[in-house]
């Protein structure tokens, strides 16, 4: 019976964490396409809907939790209710993935040596004349 009480506690706990961390709030991809619109500018439900194809109930829903972890901010303008983007709550994202920038920043630079190296070999004519790349062909 103990071990009934763990699991329930524990999925209370995982949802609970999804409206106070922004890393859990954009681990979904349908918040990550309302934010991807946000970035546009200010935008009503109504236009999120007809631009994401989900119901509205469901964009309410993920709005909700984006504005719980202030990825989301939302302002009336008479009936209307205006959501935009927070980008500074983004930060902790931010931050953390910028820690893999120097890795890719390497990666990067070491496959743009390998293209140059290439461009160069293509440019000078040295796989002509030999081996099985260059070659008349006959058939």
């Amino acid at each position: 019976m103990t071990h009934n009480y763990i699991v329930i506690y524990n999925i209370v706990m995982a949802r609970a964490a999804t409206t106070t961390d922004a890393f859990n709030a954009v681990a979904e991809p349908r918040r990550r396409e309302i934010l991807d619109l946000l970035v546009g500018g200010e935008r009503p439900v109504g236009d999120m809907v007809g631009q994401l194809g989900m119901s509205q109930p469901l964009v309410s829903k993920h709005l909700r939790v984006l504005r719980e972890v202030g990825a989301v901010e939302v302002r009336g303008e008479g009936r209307r209710r205006l959501y935009r983007l927070n980008a500074e709550a983004l930060r902790p994202i931010h931050d953390w993935v910028s820690g893999y920038e120097r890795f890719w920043s390497g990666r990067f630079g070491r496959l743009d040596a390998v293209l140059e190296d290439l461009k160069q070999r293509e440019g000078s004519g040295e796989d002509e004349g030999g081996g099985d790349g260059g070659g008349s062909q006959e058939g």
